[in-house]
């Protein structure tokens, strides 16, 4: 089959966690015989960001980790829609798209009517934005990819779409696995970027505070964080390092011996059942995980067996101070984690979820 894939970012990960997924689907895809073609803005804010920051290095070193993904740039105002569509079979456009290509995809869709058209929402604005997403016009979509159950069922309820799916995120196994090291950098890592002020409160109870309390060697990977954030850090004895290739989080987490899940508020208190990647990553490559509160609503994990919750600040601290002293434990941690997104939980999973939903169609 042939796939056309519309994404915000195949080539940049700076602050766009979904290039994890977005990257892993394409590469499944290409493994089982499909021709994908994968389109991005050659002005997207993520890649502007991380060339402006770090050069041309980070998409030298993006070909050379996927040398088998590479994406077609296109300006807006220049894409030739009957030449991008030609032939497709299934077109898949992320949410992370201007809605006027959206409404453009749709109205071709519509002429045409030769290939099945999908939207893939990775997001939390259908519930804290409502009035954004409901401007996309999906009504030639022939339904919506959603990363949770919450986000299905606001579409619908709205009226936004007639049909609706859960795909949630997983993890590209491909890229995601354990690594060998003898290097120990610390006794923790946090990956993950400060944002909009969505987990500042969260930070300090559940990161700052454990780490200080229990003079912790730390380090904390990731964009957007002000000055005043990195003071905070640094003042607990937590060494930020700025931005991380989405690839090298594998080899970070085994210089470590535990690593943490803080979710943003927006998903802990509207989003119930949503992750985010995060925790994916995190399994995948074998690391022990101690999770800020969110609630597994869909059942994608087992709580106390793939990771260990915190209710708060200090059972944080006793979880830590646990793990770091019992190495068993935090063995057994790893292993049930992993086992688990091997079973359920890898891109091979989802594509075939796509295609299930694609034979429904």
């Amino acid at each position: 089959m042939r796939f056309i894939l519309f994404y915000h970012s195949l080539i940049s990960d700076w602050n766009h966690g979904n290039a994890h997924f977005l990257r892993g689907i394409a590469a499944e895809l290409m493994d089982r015989g499909h021709a994908v073609r994968i389109y991005e803005p050659e002005d997207g804010w993520s890649l502007q960001n991380v060339i402006a920051e770090h050069g041309q290095k980070p998409l030298e070193d993006f070909r050379r980790t996927f040398p088998q993904l590479t994406s077609r740039f296109y300006h807006p105002d220049e894409l030739d829609l009957d030449e991008a569509l030609q032939d497709a079979d299934v077109v898949i456009v992320h949410e992370w798209n201007d809605p006027e290509l959206v409404r453009r995809i749709g109205e071709h869709r519509r002429k045409s009517g030769n290939y099945r058209l999908l939207f893939h929402d990775t997001h939390h604005r259908a519930v804290t934005a409502p009035a954004d997403m409901g401007a996309y016009d999906l009504s030639a979509y022939d339904g919506v990819l959603a990363f949770g159950e919450t986000i299905r069922q606001v579409y619908l309820a709205n009226g936004w779409v007639r049909r609706a799916w859960t795909w949630h995120e997983a993890a590209d196994t491909r890229v995601f696995q354990p690594v060998a090291s003898t290097e120990t950098e610390g006794d923790l890592v946090w990956i993950g970027n400060w944002g909009d002020e969505e987990r500042t409160a969260e930070y300090e109870e559940f990161l700052i505070g454990p780490v200080r309390s229990l003079g912790l060697a730390a380090s904390a990977y990731g964009v957007r964080y002000p000055e005043a954030a990195v003071g905070r850090l640094n003042r607990a004895g937590i060494t930020w390092h700025g931005w991380l290739p989405n690839a090298a989080v594998p080899r970070v987490f085994s210089r470590f011996p535990v690593t943490l899940h803080i979710p943003r508020r927006p998903y802990t208190e509207a989003l119930p059942g949503i992750p985010t990647i995060r925790p994916f990553e995190a399994l995948a490559c074998g690391i022990p995980l101690v999770c800020a509160p969110w609630s597994d609503a869909e059942g994608l994990f087992t709580p106390g067996k793939d990771f260990l919750m915190a209710e708060d600040g200090a059972e944080m601290t006793r979880h830590l101070k646990r793990l770091l002293s019992h190495p068993d434990e935090r063995a057994a941690l790893a292993r049930h984690g992993r086992n688990t997104i091997l079973s359920r939980h890898t891109c091979a999973h989802r594509v075939e979820e796509l295609f299930s939903i694609l034979d429904a169609l």
